[in-house]
């Protein structure tokens, strides 16, 4: 009896707005079991919400109908937002089967929306008569966005295509998941456990700790290497022992390919063929071809031509840089034929010979809470920002930190969550998420509540967080997303943020890591740990002179990925048979290294069959374009010039998806994006 007096007390902050500072989510009074309820209660709520508007008895008008609909569903959202953030930053088992049973539920939910024929009566109503309303340009594209997520997805079907549709969203929630699923539990699946101290050669000290640290916890002697990125980048860039390298690699790329009861080969095969009937049911020639539809590329044709382009400048750089890198290891160590193994190992060799540079010997220099001051400074210097670290708020675990991030005039702009190490519950990688979208309602402006997650290598006894050069750049690129989420000053909720296109969702991202390899910008934070001496100015040259060191390598190994992602997408995937043998032909134009049998990239490759990158991942080489004529802007007048800061932030960063992408662009640059500038820093022309 008093177990269910408090679940029902503990669903009831799941269901109601937070009674916490700022409306944070009050993380320690949720448990699990709360969860399936609150989802159901918060449905309810929604459908009610949803009926509200449908049983209007006056006329549909923008206001009672499209800017209802906006703001309907309030709870769920936040709800949502809660619980799928969780489940990829700090989840178990238990989550993630409620998440197998909630997922389900939101389809079947959404697409009681979507095909709800009255409500799309109304919506098309009052989109009917969009030219004599006199609309805001932010209004009139919510109201194109509300029609064309209707019309796109199954509005306009007949009864028994609009089950079909139901069934096949409904089948890729939870196959999405199952693969996420196999994906993480294949990490944690996997350790290299070494007990003789020779194996360890070449490693860096503070890799050698952590290893320590890790075998300490689990009571086991020795060292323990894993697939989470700190762990299984440095033992394939430094350990001398090629096969352990070998051993790893191979564990690395045999992720959810095993045959075994993870093995994602069926699952891969079914999420690109669902997606291509539900494509076709929309009357859409392929998936690309539907996604397209809403990005600035347009169509599979354009990304393909954009991607091959690019792939023909590239790839001469790329194979005479790989015929320098095999004769280089030939040189060292009599190695006949590079392996995707030495790859990391010979380029980290080859750049310290080049550069007399080594990441080893940059780290001291960035210890992870200077570089994230860094970020902070350069905010602030930027866009008038300052953080404030709090310690009365909520978190889900205790690594995470927790900011208030103000403006100039001492007024809250965000809320900002800073998760930076690995753990067991949750996936590899990088990203940005929010657990409170930004959006102005009865005349209170709503602030945002943006999430940083990263996986990088933890303190140990002896020595704080140092990142490598990569991981401060990774953090630069996630906090320009969380620039973008914080900065956000719209009126709509789905159009806030980082809800633009997905080809546009990367330049803010993508332009802040610029500030990581300016002299200017890294004299603020690049201090050594011990010493507090500013980085020398010879490794600032040398960390710009390499920059574009492999970077035909590095674009052609970008290009592949985007070209299996249209592989699978742009074409009619119901022949392919074999995940492994249609990779192989996709990667047949940038292929450099030998295949290796046992390893295949698609059957966890999460961005495009569990996330969102679906016909999306050149976005990464697409925003790059922007980003590096973006920078060269300010470059032109100055890295921390403030008018061309304001108007990256009134143009790009605060409008969200308020209007196309490319008009935002043009209002900040003045014109559009030149490739040359990409090209250039590349050193690929």
């Amino acid at each position: 009896m008093v177990q269910n007096k408090n679940i029902d007390i503990t669903m009831k902050v799941l269901t109601q707005k937070f009674q916490t500072k700022h409306n944070t989510a009050p993380f320690s009074q949720i448990k699990l079991a709360d969860y399936q309820p609150a989802f159901i209660e918060n449905i309810a709520a929604a459908k009610a919400e949803i009926d509200a508007i449908i049983n209007n008895p006056e006329a549909p008008t923008f206001e009672n109908t499209i800017e209802a609909l906006d703001f309907s569903g309030n709870a769920l959202d936040r709800l949502s937002s809660i619980f799928f953030n969780l489940n990829s930053a700090e989840t178990c088992d238990e989550m993630q089967k409620i998440a197998q049973e909630v997922s389900p539920l939101l389809t079947e939910f959404s697409n009681d929306i979507t095909l709800n024929e009255d409500l799309f009566l109304r919506i098309k109503t009052v989109y009917e008569q969009k030219d004599s309303l006199n609309l805001t340009p932010e209004q009139a594209t919510l109201l194109d966005k509300k029609f064309k997520s209707f019309s796109r997805n199954g509005a306009l079907l007949s009864e028994d295509k609009k089950l079909k549709l139901r069934e096949i969203d409904t089948e890729l929630a939870k196959l999405k998941l199952t693969y996420g699923e196999n994906v993480l539990a294949e990490t944690n699946n996997y350790q290299l456990h070494i007990t003789n101290e020779s194996d360890l050669k070449g490693l860096p000290e503070g890799t050698i700790e952590a290893a320590k640290s890790l075998a300490k916890s689990k009571e086991l002697e020795g060292w323990i290497f894993t697939l989470d990125f700190p762990s299984y980048i440095p033992f394939v860039t430094y350990a001398d022992n090629r096969e352990l390298r070998k051993e790893i690699a191979i564990a690395a790329g045999k992720k959810a390919f095993q045959n075994n009861e993870f093995d994602n080969q069926e699952i891969t095969l079914k999420i690109a063929k669902l997606r291509f009937e539900r494509a076709n049911l929309l009357g859409y020639e392929t998936h690309s071809h539907f996604v397209l539809e809403e990005r600035m590329a347009q169509n599979p044709n354009k990304v393909k031509s954009f991607l091959n382009d690019l792939l023909a400048k590239a790839k001469p750089a790329a194979q005479r840089e790989f015929a320098e890198l095999t004769a280089f290891a030939k040189e060292l160590d009599g190695i006949d034929h590079l392996e995707k193994w030495d790859g990391a190992y010979y380029s980290e060799k080859l750049k310290q010979k080049l550069f007399n540079l080594d990441d080893e010997k940059l780290k001291p220099y960035f210890q992870l809470e200077n570089v994230l001051n860094g970020a902070f400074t350069v905010a602030n210097k930027l866009f008038g920002l300052t953080f404030t670290e709090i310690f009365d708020i909520d978190k889900y675990h205790e690594e995470v930190t927790t900011y208030e991030v103000k403006d100039e005039f001492g007024e809250l702009v965000a809320i900002f969550y800073a998760d930076f190490f690995p753990r067991k519950g949750k996936r590899n990688g990088a990203w940005m998420t929010s657990f409170k979208s930004q959006y102005i309602k009865d005349g209170k402006n709503e602030r945002p509540h943006i999430s940083n997650v990263c996986n990088f290598t933890k303190p140990t006894e002896t020595k704080p967080s140092l990142l490598t050069f990569n991981e401060v750049t990774t953090l630069f690129h996630e906090f320009g997303h969380g620039l973008h989420g914080m900065l956000a000053n719209t009126t709509y909720p789905s159009l806030s943020g980082t809800s633009v296109y997905w080809d546009f969702v990367e330049l803010p991202s993508q332009v802040m890591e610029n500030w990581c390899y300016e002299p200017e910008a890294l004299a603020l934070f690049a201090k050594h740990y011990e010493t507090g001496e500013i980085i020398p100015q010879e490794y600032v040259e040398k960390i710009k002179e390499s920059a574009s060191f492999q970077e035909g390598m590095a674009t052609l190994r970008q290009l592949s990925f985007g070209l299996l992602d249209m592989a699978f997408h742009s074409n009619n995937p119901t022949e392919i048979t074999n995940v492994k043998a249609f990779e192989k032909t996709a990667f047949e134009g940038t292929t450099l290294y030998p295949d290796v049998a046992e390893n295949c990239m698609s059957v966890s490759f999460s961005h495009i069959f569990q996330g969102g990158y679906s016909s999306g991942y050149y976005s990464y080489k697409w925003a790059e374009v922007l980003d590096a004529d973006a920078f060269a802007y300010f470059q032109e007048k100055g890295i921390f010039n403030k008018e061309v800061a304001a108007k990256f932030k009134d143009n790009v960063l605060s409008k969200g998806g308020t209007e196309l992408p490319m008009e935002l662009y043009k209002r900040f640059r003045g014109q559009e994006p030149k490739p040359d500038a990409l090209l250039k820093r590349a050193g690929l022309i």
